[in-house]
């Protein structure tokens, strides 16, 4: 009966796509699972309830259909099913087993592709008969009898069917709530769904909807079948989800309260004071953070180089100065946005790994990190100096590209992670010290530091005008804490940040553009020597933060407004730690490099004072001589001593004998 309906069904909606196939020799075509109920409700619901039975049903009708000869089996694959089959992974029960579902999730493990076995021939010896045989839970089981003479004993494996497959595991799509755990299940692909051209869709770190039929997976202990099961969805169609913001569930009414918020003129001081108002202050930090939030504009040069357009911001901060309270509060504004800190964060935890399979595929699988499942969105790194210098490593190219890359054991892959980085970390000796550059006070490697575009200094300075406003916010909001919400709140902030995202996407006026590079063209003729203020690094960062201040105000243009904006919060970061209270100038190496460019005028003038005398007196060179000669040149005895201690843990110079000095 189903097999004549879904006969005339394909022949009236498919046949020439069935025929295309066919010649094209493609293994399954897509039925629209709308048209299939406009054409018969009741066979449509019987594929929801009884997928297994009418599945077969299909695959009996396509072959009845007169295909060219030598095409071959072509599987038929159903899309848009009905929502209320969309099933969240942490609602399956044992009411969805053997049922026609639909599954959203994140890949967070894929497998390799390897062969399985569909079913194996045996051959009887005595009579020749030759029996098909499918596999149990994974174990090919010989016959014990011939079906056909009746004789017991042992039975040859002649041939074999084969077909692709791959396992992977889905993961929610983001946090149900706080602190809960994401709830995974296991996909099987087979067929054409593990050909090289899908293959990409279902690497780690993509958003995937799943439509398939969920089974049982028995589990055996010491021979015995348990009573407990897990399950698993063997997939029969898949596609991405063209955009990630489209988890966040945006009405009408929140759609004219976005735009009537964008055109309000105090927009970003409502966004700002929206942001931990329980926070006292920090308005400069709060509208760096709102600014990343919408992120900039990612573009594609015609030579192929992409520029990214997250923006990336490290707090650097004395203790109690709130840092950890803001990276959480991001965290879980941002849809998909991920929190994890110090100590028990890992390259492999961050990035991507390489493990072994030993329940299922018995193989190496690529299981994704933090960063790619938080991709197209914000992660929170805390404690970020705490992370180990082998591990940080890792940082390197997905902070600048926002790619993985990942070659080991036999699986070699390139994984997606637009991601942008909120970083919190503290100094050495707990507290900031104006005098010494950023990168002698924390443990960051300087190439990982130039990566930031904004960074900030959360100083805890003794001041009775500020100290009293702060102790007064603290007890107004411990005995009201309703003053401390928010003008806008965090779910409405995230359907904000969803729209711009998703609908804005400035263009670069020609006005801004040349404010900004007015404003790197100044700043760069202020270099004076060895100090330079500002490299292209920060000009691209310009560039990204203008583009998010029009995205505020969800505007099609990046305005002279929005360039002006850019310029004073990055003039703001600058200041706070590129300053060089030695010289009175500022220089961008005081941020990113361990050597400012007035210690890199010292260390040659050291160097050259040890050259001279090693000309004048001979090798080695007494390191009185060396100190003397040095403070003739106006130098500080303690400055000379703490440079040539300097030169020698860095290999430019040697101690061949006590007090004693000699350049390499």
């Amino acid at each position: 009966m189903e097999v004549e309906q879904f006969e005339e069904f394909f022949r009236q909606f498919y046949e020439s796509e069935l025929m295309s196939a066919a010649a094209q020799g493609k293994k399954a075509f897509t039925v629209d699972f709308a048209l299939l109920d406009k054409f018969d409700p009741i066979l449509a619901d019987k594929l929801l309830n009884d997928p297994e039975e009418i599945l077969d049903q299909a695959r009996q009708a396509i072959f009845n259909i007169d295909l060219p000869e030598g095409s071959v089996k072509i599987e038929p694959r159903f899309r848009n099913i009905p929502d209320q089959q969309n099933i969240r992974i942490r609602n399956l029960r044992s009411e969805h087993i053997g049922r026609f579902i639909s599954i959203d999730g994140v890949v967070r493990l894929a497998s390799e592709v390897l062969p399985q076995i569909l079913f194996g021939v045996y051959e009887c010896q005595d009579c020749g008969y030759k029996m098909e045989v499918k596999p149990v839970d994974r174990m090919m089981n010989p016959p014990m009898v011939c079906e056909k003479c009746g004789r017991r004993g042992r039975f040859e494996l002649v041939d074999k069917k084969l077909y692709d497959f791959r396992m992977i595991k889905l993961e929610e799509p983001f946090e149900i709530s706080s602190g809960e755990k994401s709830t995974q299940l296991r996909i099987f692909l087979k067929d054409d769904l593990t050909s090289p051209e899908i293959q990409k869709k279902h690497d780690p770190g993509n958003r995937l909807r799943i439509n398939g039929i969920l089974h049982e997976q028995k589990k055996i202990s010491k021979g015995r079948l348990r009573s407990d099961m897990d399950v698993y969805l063997d997939a029969n169609h898949i596609e991405t989800s063209e955009i990630e913001w489209d988890e966040v569930n945006i009405e009408e009414e929140d759609v004219k309260k976005i735009k009537e918020i964008a055109a309000d003129p105090e927009v970003y001081n409502k966004i700002i004071n929206s942001i931990a108002p329980s926070i006292f202050g920090l308005d400069r930090i709060k509208e760096a953070v709102a600014l990343q939030m919408f992120g900039g504009v990612s573009h594609v040069m015609g030579d192929g180089v992409r520029i990214r357009g997250d923006i990336h911001v490290l707090l650097l901060g004395d203790p109690s100065t709130a840092k950890s309270q803001i990276l959480k509060l991001i965290s879980r504004v941002m849809p998909r946005g991920k929190y994890v800190s110090g100590k028990g964060t890992s390259a492999a935890g961050l990035t991507a790994t390489v493990v072994k399979d030993e329940e299922i595929t018995g193989g190496w699988v690529l299981e994704a990190g933090a960063m790619i499942l938080a991709n197209k969105s914000l992660i929170s790194i805390d404690e970020f100096d705490k992370i180990a210098k082998e591990d940080m490593v890792a940082l390197h190219e997905a902070m600048s590209v926002q790619t993985i890359s990942i070659a080991k054991a036999s699986i070699i892959a390139t994984l997606p992670a637009q991601v942008a980085v909120l970083a919190g970390a503290n100094p050495k000796l707990s507290r900031f010290d104006q005098f010494k550059g950023i990168a002698q006070q924390i443990d960051i490697p300087e190439t990982i530091l130039s990566r930031f575009d904004l960074k900030f200094v959360l100083k805890d300075i003794p001041d009775k005008v500020r100290d009293r406003k702060l102790a007064e916010h603290i007890v107004v909001t411990r005995l009201n804490p309703e003053k401390t919400e928010p003008m806008l709140n965090p779910d409405f902030i995230r359907k904000y940040v969803a729209y711009a995202k998703k609908y804005c996407q400035p263009q670069m006026t020609t006005e801004a553009a040349n404010r900004m590079a007015d404003f790197y063209v100044n700043m760069r003729a202020k270099a004076t020597g060895d100090s330079i203020p500002i490299t292209l690094r920060q000009n691209e960062a310009l560039m990204r933060l203008a583009e998010a201040s029009a995205k505020i105000r969800l505007s099609p243009k990046v305005e002279l407004q929005d360039a002006e904006r850019a310029i004073n919060i990055m003039e703001f970061s600058i200041m706070d730690l590129g300053y060089d209270a030695e010289t009175g100038r500022i220089d961008i190496d005081r941020i990113e490099e361990k050597t400012s460019s007035s210690q890199r005028t010292k260390i040659h003038a050291v160097l050259d004072v040890i050259e001279m005398l090693e000309k004048k007196l001979g090798k080695p060179v007494a390191v009185e001589e060396v100190i003397a000669a040095s403070e003739d040149r106006g130098m500080n005895t303690k400055d000379v001593e703490d440079l040539l201690n300097r030169l020698e843990k860095e290999g430019f110079t040697f101690t061949p004998k006590p007090h004693f000095i000699q350049r390499v």
